[in-house]
């Protein structure tokens, strides 16, 4: 069980024992709650912190825990009205767009097939812990850094690009759904058009609507998306931005060809048109992978996101926006105006990490975990579930599984939930009508290969949309 479950259940048991209590009362002291439950003594007391912040016990130094007691008055407070709040916030929504479900840790017992980090066992854990705490002996590294990162950091995402890219092009920002954020701001107005690959990322839909921007799909097949109707698509919108992922895309996988690549730049060009390349998994390659399409940029029509976290670990929130000409200040004034500035000891920490000899280990490690969990994954849905069709990938964290025509892959997912196994419906990834049913599976997110067997295994045994196998 993992601690924050923990914390959470002993929460839960202790407002039921509130609940018997009067105000005033005195709840068990810690070591009888350690005792009691079997817990640690840490968990105790955060489960005490979260009630605290709630307003049910207050804490007496020297004394105990108690039952908040009632209002000077006598009464007991009144329930809070939120009505009001209905008509200040007027007609205007944000939507975490299915994120949240990809964020939340799977309960106890389920196995997570729909996220997209990679598992502790891929992380460099020890080697991250080396390199934060050389990060934090750095001369001034609690100081305020440069506004645009930190100078090695810069060259370093410079030089894993290529091309003309120098340091001074590269913006660091607080991870690559951050870049993606201010990117969309930095070119677009509200009500715009947004030209994104159909499927595409959760999280470029998420932000384009938080924004007030108007998402155009434009289809993606084996070989990425086609230039011809980006072409079409640039010319019914006069649209100004293309968002696409070329290398590894989520949720296909797929990796747009070399003279697709070249095609996409000059149907772009000819639009005077951006396009925003969301690089997020070149580090995350199962077999060599293209350069970026902004390796063979000269006029800065590409804005390049590259990110650390995907390949190392969720908190490593550190990612490099790219963008070259006038575009570039205006991005740089977006993240001031955001958040000022990515945090220096993150920053310290990354370029130890990245500059030491254990990160050539661990890409070959993360290259190594995730050939064989792709393969696992492949032979597991070839013999437990035949009817669905998958397309090899060469690097990224997952796979597009075609289901047969007229599954609800919706309905697929929550059986697949209460099976065990969290897997994430296709229909969410597309900006307007999916053509067809999909699933997206994480092979890059599981423990093991024996857990992506019986993720599988589950997956067969939900009921609820897949049809009848013949006896």
């Amino acid at each position: 069980m993992s601690q924050d479950s923990s914390i959470a259940q002993l929460a839960d048991l202790l407002r039921g024992e509130i609940d018997r209590l009067g105000p005033g009362e005195r709840l068990p002291s810690s070591r009888t709650l350690v005792e009691r439950h079997r817990v640690s003594p840490v968990t105790v007391s955060r489960a005490l912190g979260v009630l605290t912040a709630e307003g049910l016990v207050v804490t007496r130094p020297g004394s105990g825990t108690f039952v908040a007691g009632r209002t000077p008055s006598g009464r007991a407070p009144r329930a809070a009205d939120h009505g009001w709040q209905a008509v200040a916030l007027g007609d205007r929504t944000v939507h975490a767009g299915g994120l949240t479900g990809l964020l939340d840790p799977a309960p106890e017992g389920v196995i997570a097939l729909g996220g997209g980090y990679l598992p502790p066992t891929l992380q460099p854990l020890r080697a991250l812990a080396t390199a934060a705490a050389r990060a934090a002996r750095r001369p001034g590294a609690w100081e305020r850094p440069p506004l645009a990162g930190i100078d090695g950091l810069r060259t370093w995402f410079a030089r894993t690009i290529g091309g003309d890219v120098t340091p001074g092009d590269v913006l660091i920002t607080d991870g690559g759904q951050h870049a993606i954020s201010i990117a969309l701001r930095a070119l677009l107005p509200v009500g715009a058009p947004l030209l994104v690959e159909s499927p595409t990322y959760l999280g470029v839909l998420a932000v384009a609507r938080a924004a007030g921007l108007h998402a155009v799909p434009v289809p993606v097949d084996g070989d990425g998306v086609r230039p011809d109707l980006l072409a079409d698509a640039f010319a019914m919108t006069g649209a100004r931005v293309f968002y696409c992922q070329p290398t590894f895309h989520n949720p296909t996988g797929t990796v747009l060809a070399p003279e697709r690549r070249r095609q996409v730049l000059s149907v772009a060009r000819a639009a005077g048109a951006f396009v925003i390349e969301d690089d997020f998994a070149r580090h995350l390659a199962i077999e060599p992978a293209p350069p970026p399409l902004a390796a063979d940029d000269p006029d800065g029509q590409v804005l390049h996101i590259a990110s650390l976290t995907k390949a190392s670990a969720p908190s490593l929130r550190i990612a490099a926006l790219t963008a070259r000409g006038p575009v570039a200040e205006r991005v740089r004034a977006v993240q001031v105006v955001d958040s000022f500035f990515p945090s220096r000891q993150l920053q310290e920490t990354a370029l130890e990490l990245v500059s030491s000899p254990a990160w050539a280990r661990h890409r070959r490690a993360v290259r190594a975990g995730l050939l064989a969990r792709r393969d696992a994954l492949a032979v597991a849905l070839a013999r437990d579930l035949p009817e669905v069709r998958v397309e090899p990938v060469t690097g990224g964290l997952y796979l597009w599984a075609r289901l047969p025509d007229g599954v609800d892959d919706v309905a697929l997912a929550e059986a697949a939930r209460r099976e065990g196994v969290v897997v994430s419906a296709g229909r969410q990834y597309f900006p307007a009508e999916p053509d067809g049913p999909y699933l997206r599976i994480s092979y890059g997110m599981a423990a093991s290969e024996a857990e992506l067997a019986e993720g599988v295994r589950r997956l067969a045994r939900a009921p609820a949309a897949m049809p009848a196998r013949p006896s």
